[in-house]
């Protein structure tokens, strides 16, 4: 279910970009804590998924040549889109909640991780195919991980994992470093 999510929310994405679409989305930011009224789409009730939280990085960059050097600036963001994530009330649970929101936090060190990689890269005039190449790898990485997580958690249901992803994911935050 992980992998699948992961192509699902990156593939949605691309599409949303190429064709323009605007789409209400919460950009990360330390404080914000998800809560149900933000899933809006509706349950898909032949899942065995109990909720699906649609996140995922996106960027943009601008390249110019400077006296012959190339500069460039970026921005890499981590969102949720409320109108592609959902929940089943009728299963669903603060655990349940929790573990979805660490989804979102787990989004959020991707792109840190891309802002890293970005800054310590040097470009040719193949820019925006090495950043491109570059996204790919951070979005491999991520679905990897995210898919790691659900299955170490069991989907939240094992609570002992659980609470050692909490912590392993709030220390990564405050250290903004991935091991």
């Amino acid at each position: 279910m992980g992998f699948l999510r992961q192509i699902f929310v990156v593939g949605l994405l691309l599409v949303c970009k190429l064709m323009g679409a605007q789409e209400e989305a919460f950009l990360w930011t330390e404080n914000l804590q998800l809560s149900w009224e933000d899933f809006k789409d509706r349950p898909n009730m032949s899942s065995g998924a109990a909720a699906l939280t649609a996140s995922g990085i996106s960027y943009e960059f601008t390249a110019e040549d400077v006296n012959g050097e190339l500069k460039i600036s970026y921005k890499v963001s981590a969102f949720f889109y409320p109108e592609q994530s959902w929940y089943k009330p009728e299963v669903c649970n603060q655990n349940i909640l929790n573990h979805e929101q660490l989804h979102f936090d787990i989004a959020e060190l991707f792109a840190r991780k891309m802002r890293s990689k970005l800054e310590h890269s040097k470009f040719t005039s193949n820019v925006k195919k090495e950043i491109k190449e570059i996204y790919k790898t951070i979005i491999k990485e991520l679905s990897a991980f995210q898919n790691s997580y659900d299955e170490e958690t069991d989907f939240s249901r094992n609570l002992p994992q659980q609470l050692l992803w909490n912590k392993k994911i709030q220390l990564a935050l405050a250290d903004s470093l991935l091991d």
